[in-house]
């Protein structure tokens, strides 16, 4: 992700190994109690668990708007607590979200406590969370097209995270990761033809921005989701941009969007399945 984006998230923070786990009082691993309740209630009234994974991963994406996060928490919470809706109501409680968090973020959904266990790149959350099942990778079947990969955000500006800053014996470890990462194809839809294909796009649908550098080579850079308005408009809603101060909002018309950021080269496109 772009490094103006890495904020502190509002909604919550979790600690590697989850509060079940953890010897920290939950008030330490979980903050946004208040915000999870007001989501809850709304939820209730709103029958929410009553709509596809897809448009109810777009309702509570729209009921975080002004929240201050980072893209990745924007979209990770509004999808895993749709999952938890899934659930009888009894259920729903923030121990219950952080189960679903692990399972979205951590390969192949276990957090075993390393810091290399979380699925830092898009890209490689997609390969991981697509090959369980949980979602599909839709960017091919929409006319993405192979361009040429390589995922080393992180060993390059290492210094900017403060885990691997503290401990630098992660960064051969990770270099490896980012190699098996950068070794996988990485298809993206040119944002020329996004406009072409926004029609086939639904609420809730996950949109990766991808970015070619100066050497020609891409990677993802920020993420959202899709909203289609009652105008039948397709808006990109996300979080952490400097104009927006960091808060989610629902943004112009994706295709219109990606002409913002001359760095941004296309979409990659992943559907909520469960």
């Amino acid at each position: 992700m772009r490094i103006w984006k890495i904020l502190v998230p509002a909604f919550l923070i979790c600690s590697v190994a989850f509060a079940v786990q953890s010897p920290l009082p939950f008030s330490t691993v979980f903050k946004g109690q208040d915000q999870f309740n007001r989501l809850v209630t709304k939820a209730k009234s709103g029958n929410w668990s009553s709509l596809p994974i897809g448009e109810r991963t777009a309702v509570v994406g729209q009921a975080l708007t002004g929240t201050r996060m980072d893209c990745w928490t924007f979209f990770e919470i509004a999808l895993t607590f749709a999952r938890m809706l899934n659930e009888p109501e009894s259920n729903w409680t923030p121990e219950r979200l952080l189960h679903y968090i692990e399972l979205d973020r951590y390969r192949s959904g276990e957090c075993t406590g390393e810091y290399l266990s979380r699925l830092h790149y898009l890209e490689d959350w997609l390969y991981d969370n697509d090959r369980r099942g949980l979602v599909e990778d839709l960017t091919r079947s929409l006319g993405g097209a192979n361009v040429p990969h390589s995922a080393r955000e992180m060993s390059v500006g290492w210094r900017h995270y403060r885990y691997l800053a503290a401990n630098r014996s992660l960064l051969g470890p990770l270099a490896r990761m980012e190699a098996n990462v950068s070794s996988r194809p990485l298809y993206q839809i040119p944002k020329n033809r996004v406009a072409g294909i926004e029609s086939k796009l639904h609420s809730g649908d996950i949109i990766g921005i991808i970015g070619r550098d100066r050497s020609g080579l891409y990677s993802t850079s920020h993420v959202g989701l899709a909203l289609r308005t009652n105008d039948g408009v397709l808006h990109f809603m996300h979080a952490s941009s400097p104009g927006n101060s960091g808060r989610v909002i629902v943004d112009t018309e994706l295709s219109k969007y990606l002409y913002r950021y001359r760095s941004d080269s296309g979409i990659l496109v992943a559907r909520p399945l469960r």
